[in-house]
């Protein structure tokens, strides 16, 4: 089994940390006094419970892939940036424009997206201008160490020479 999410295995630690000093609390006290060690139990399962419930929560929101799909256009940037973390970014210019709400005007398509890997960053930043189609990942919540956007890009299904404007 591989362990993706560290908060799983975490989690096991823990249950497995409660236990032991459960254990070293019944060796230590002879006779243990009936409403005090119901509390305790009571305490670490409470704590389990919300330690396995934020565990979930943290999961769902940012390891747990929401969507998935390919974008298709013209690769505008894709750049290396941030303060900490250092993470791929680029845009991809879609075809065509649209109305984002009616009677707001028209504005163009712009799909901002993280980079997963070295190679895919190396191979759009040697092509910017180029046309792609990107497969990605959606997620809730974004990860410092993942990139600045919910989508992460992480293979090109194509490339190839952009169409020239036609005015």
């Amino acid at each position: 089994m591989k362990i993706d999410q560290p908060f799983l295995f975490l989690g096991i630690l823990f249950v497995t940390k409660i236990k032991t000093e459960l254990r070293k609390m019944e060796t230590t006290n002879q006779q243990p006094s009936n409403r005090g060690s119901k509390f305790k139990k009571f305490i670490s399962w409470l704590l389990l419970v919300l330690f396995l419930g934020f565990a979930g929560f943290v999961y769902f929101k940012y390891y747990f892939v929401f969507g998935e799909g390919v974008k298709s256009g013209v690769l505008n940037y894709a750049v290396k940036k941030g303060n900490l973390f250092k993470t791929y970014e680029g845009k991809l210019i879609q075809e065509g424009i649209r109305s984002q709400k009616t009677g707001t005007g028209l504005s163009s398509n712009e799909f901002e997206f993280s980079i997963e890997s070295d190679s895919v960053f190396h191979e759009l930043e040697l092509n910017s201008g180029k046309a792609f189609d990107l497969h990605y990942k959606e997620y809730h919540g974004v990860l410092p160490w993942r990139g600045n956007t919910r989508y992460v890009v992480d293979k090109i299904i194509q490339m190839r020479d952009a169409k020239p404007n036609s005015f």
